[in-house]
């Protein structure tokens, strides 16, 4: 394997890299950033956690480097596009430890921040530029930001951008670029909209994919935990019992969802925080710092918020619901298992979701082997009550009546006993 040394990047960017000991590239940095030094376009197929971010940065630094230039008010000559704040956030932070050791300015726009600070930057001129796209757009409408100078274009995400709807403002921001530019599309997955995306982006790309498109991990172990829906917190309470769950990323399907289960987790004595689109920007940040750090030892979260979650140590990733996209389940448990580690990802299913499923396991091309071995499982019938336990008793006992309505409330419930639920039966 070639080292970082052999791929042609300068010295300064070489000695950031070592110090950080980054030494030996991934596939897609392999594959990637000879054909970017070349001035070529990349068409880049990859999932969560294979080293993206390098794979254009290190090229964009290295080609801003060879042809030095004060950085013009107003004008960048790097422009990357990420469909999230916390994915913006990261690719700066990455951006600014690959060139500590050179003259360049790397600025960070996006909502969620004040804009009269990105305006005060942005008017005393910068390299790069990283973006979301509807606070570029404001910036360029307000006569901030102009991309008549833009050398090297980066869409990140490409998949997840349109699914968020930033169709129209792509279109918008692309047809103010430069036709004499160098520009990379990167995507986790390759549906219609992408190729159609890529078509009216790119010239000649070079088409690099290190992984079968919608395949999962292969150093994830996953399971799937049949379970009702009134029951899949007090599942999700007895799993966290278990210590091997030690570094916890929990997904659900809305926002009010994500609040609900981390308010539970606290109540029952489990350090957790919620991260969403609802939340405000510093507040997104804590949590994931707290997250980073152990401060916290579950981090909940819907899958817009999710994009540039980027820790390393996720022992479990648990699909509180399971997504109704099932690019989204590939994406959601390539959060665990990075950088050559290992992870499990478990997800709970209830009868209205099974349909989710079928989807999921249609797109993975493989089947989600079934975790019985809890104390609410269920076959899947709407009718079927929880597996009896505690000497065959079950929850919600004679016939189901309980101050006189079916079933009562799951909450006030007695909790069944510990099924005895291992880790390494998710591992």
């Amino acid at each position: 394997m070639t080292d970082f040394e052999g791929l042609g990047l300068n010295q300064p960017i070489l000695r950031a890299l070592k110090e950080i000991d980054y030494t030996q590239p991934t596939p897609i940095q392999e594959q990637t950033i000879p054909a970017l030094l070349e001035g070529r376009d990349i068409l880049g197929i990859a999932q969560t956690g294979t080293g993206k971010t390098a794979s254009f940065a290190l090229p964009m630094l290295n080609r801003l480097t060879k042809n030095p230039a004060r950085a013009t008010r107003g004008c960048p000559r790097g422009l990357i596009l990420a469909p999230t704040r916390e994915l913006a956030v990261q690719i700066s932070d990455n951006i600014r430890t690959y060139s500590k050791y050179l003259h360049l300015r790397t600025l960070i726009v996006c909502g969620g921040m004040s804009i009269r600070p990105q305006i005060m930057q942005m008017n005393k001129g910068v390299h790069i530029l990283v973006a979301t796209p509807g606070r570029l757009l404001d910036l360029m409408t307000q006569g901030h930001v102009s991309l008549s100078e833009v050398e090297f274009f980066v869409l990140d995400e490409g998949d997840r951008m349109l699914d968020m709807g930033f169709q129209r403002d792509l279109q918008k921001i692309t047809a103010k670029l430069p036709a004499a530019r160098q520009t990379a599309l990167f995507s986790a997955t390759m549906p219609k909209t992408v190729s159609h995306l890529a078509n009216g982006l790119l010239n000649d790309p070079v088409k690099v994919e290190v992984m079968q498109q919608a395949t999962t991990a292969e150093k994830v172990s996953q399971q799937v935990l049949f379970v009702a829906k009134d029951l899949k917190r007090n599942l999700l309470i007895d799993l966290m019992g278990d210590s091997g769950f030690k570094r916890v990323l929990v997904f659900t399907r809305t926002k009010h969802g994500a609040d609900r289960v981390s308010k539970h987790l606290q109540q029952s004595g489990i350090t957790s925080d919620a991260i969403h689109g609802n939340k405000a920007q510093n507040a997104r940040q804590r949590a994931l710092a707290s997250f980073k750090t152990g401060a916290i030892r579950v981090l909940v979260a819907t899958d817009i918020a999710a994009r540039g979650i980027d820790v390393d140590g996720v022992t479990h990733v648990i699909n509180f619901d399971l997504p109704n996209e099932p690019d989204s389940y590939v994406h959601r448990i390539g959060r665990t298992a990075r950088n050559g580690a290992s992870g499990s990802a478990l997800s709970f299913c209830d009868p209205s979701e099974r349909v989710y499923l079928k989807d999921i396991e249609k797109t993975i091309r493989q089947p989600v082997p079934v975790n019985e071995d809890h104390a609410y499982h269920r076959t899947g019938s709407a009718n079927n009550a929880p597996r009896p336990n505690n000497g065959g008793q079950r929850n919600g006992q004679n016939n189901g009546q309980n101050n006189g309505k079916s079933g009562g409330d799951a909450s006030k419930r007695r909790r069944p006993r510990r099924s005895g639920y291992q880790s390494k039966s998710a591992a």
